[in-house]
C-alpha cells in the first residue's frame, strides 16, 4: 500500500540471490523502499528497519544443502500491540496465555490479552482474574463479537496509524473479531467442534487489514508452529519476579534442584512461589534450550556430512 493506493510489486533480484539472509525478506507489516511503476509491477528495492517482529527458527539450511547456522524467519513486523486471543470456552488455558505473553514481550510489541466469546459463559470473572494473575502489566479484556460486549474497550488500541497483530489458536475468534472491527465480513468463519471447543483453521496465510478508522491489524494463522526463538529476553520480562528470587540463592550456578541454600526451593516450600508459575518458567526455558540444542546438532551433523564428502573425494583422488 502506498500514498497513491495499492500496487503490485516484486522483489529485487538480490533478495533471491542472497540465500543466507532469510530475515531480510520482506514480510507482512514491513515498510520497504519501492521503485514505483504506475504502468506495471513495481520493484521492492530495500527493506526498511523494523521496530518489532515475530520470528521463528528456520532449520532448512541454505542453497548448498547444509545448515551453517539457524536462520531467523520473520513472519510479521512493525506492530505496536500484540492482541493475545483466548476464548472463554472449554479450550481456555492460562498456561497458553503465558507462553504467548513471552512471545509478545520478545517481539517488541505491547501485549494485550483479549478473552473472546464472553457470551458463552455466565460468569467470566473467575477466568478473567486467573489471567490477570499471570498477565503481569498486560491489560486483560473480555469481549463478545456476537453481542458487542466489551468491544468499546478496544478502541484505544485501534487509533489511526497504529498496527496490532493477532495471536491465538484456531477457533478463538480471530476472524470474527476482524470482521467486527472491519464492520463487514472479510474473513470466513467456521463453527467450533462441540467435542473439544476447538475450531477449524480459517486463516491460512498472514495478511494486513486497514480498518475504517485508519488502524491496521495483522492476522496470522494459528501460532502453534511458532517456537520460542531466541526468547530469553521475553522470558526475563515475563518472569522478573522469579529472577529476583534467584539472587537469593547461595550459589551463583544454582540449578534450583537439590542445592542447599536455594531460594527457589525455599519459596516453593513456603508457598510464596506458586509451583505452577515455576513449572511454566522452567518449561519455557527448556523449550529455548531444546531449540538451541537442535540447532547445534543439525550444524554439527551437516558439518560432519560435508567433511565426509570431502574425505571421500580425497580417497578417490588417491
Amino acid at each position: 500500500m502506498t500514498e497513491r493506493g495499492e500496487t503490485q510489486a516484486a522483489l529485487k533480484g538480490k533478495f533471491y540471490h542472497d540465500a543466507g539472509a532469510r530475515e531480510d525478506y520482506p514480510c507482512v507489516g514491513d515498510f520497504v523502499f519501492l521503485r514505483l511503476n504506475e504502468r506495471g509491477v513495481s520493484q521492492i528495492a530495500r527493506l526498511l528497519p523494523r521496530r518489532s517482529k515475530f520470528s521463528r527458527a528456520d532449520f532448512s539450511g541454505h542453497a548448498a544443502g547444509y545448515v551453517k547456522t539457524v536462520l531467523e524467519q520473520v513472519v510479521a513486523a512493525n506492530f505496536d500491540y500484540v492482541f493475545i486471543l483466548s476464548s472463554l470456552n472449554w479450550d481456555f488455558s492460562d498456561k497458553r496465555v503465558v507462553r504467548y505473553l513471552t512471545q509478545a514481550r520478545q517481539s517488541g510489541g505491547a501485549p494485550v490479552v483479549i478473552l473472546t466469546k464472553a457470551d458463552l459463559i455466565e460468569d467470566a470473572a473467575p477466568m478473567i482474574d486467573e489471567v490477570k494473575n499471570v498477565a503481569g502489566d498486560a491489560p486483560v479484556h473480555a469481549v463478545s463479537c456476537l453481542t458487542g460486549f466489551g468491544m468499546d474497550a478496544l478502541e484505544k488500541y485501534l487509533t489511526k496509524g497504529v498496527t496490532s497483530v493477532f495471536l491465538g489458536m484456531s477457533g478463538v475468534g480471530k476472524s470474527s473479531l476482524i470482521n467486527a472491527l472491519m464492520e463487514r465480513e472479510v474473513m470466513a468463519v467456521k463453527d467450533i467442534r462441540e467435542a473439544d471447543s476447538r475450531g477449524k483453521h480459517t486463516t491460512t496465510h498472514r495478511q494486513l487489514f486497514m480498518l475504517p478508522r485508519g488502524a491496521m491489524v495483522i492476522d496470522t494463522p494459528g501460532m502453534r508452529e511458532l517456537g520460542l526463538f531466541n526468547a530469553d529476553d521475553g522470558v526475563s520480562a515475563g518472569f522478573a519476579d522469579l529472577e529476583k528470587i534467584f539472587a537469593g540463592c547461595r550459589f551463583n550456578d544454582c540449578r534450583h534442584e537439590t542445592e542447599p541454600g536455594c531460594a527457589v526451593l525455599s519459596a516453593l516450600r513456603d508457598g510464596s512461589l506458586p509451583r505452577e508459575r515455576w513449572e511454566s518458567y522452567f518449561s519455557q526455558k527448556r523449550e529455548i534450550k531444546f531449540s538451541e540444542d537442535r540447532a547445534g546438532y543439525l550444524i554439527n551433523k551437516d558439518a560432519k556430512k560435508k567433511l565426509g564428502v570431502i574425505d571421500s573425494r580425497r580417497k578417490t583422488n588417491r
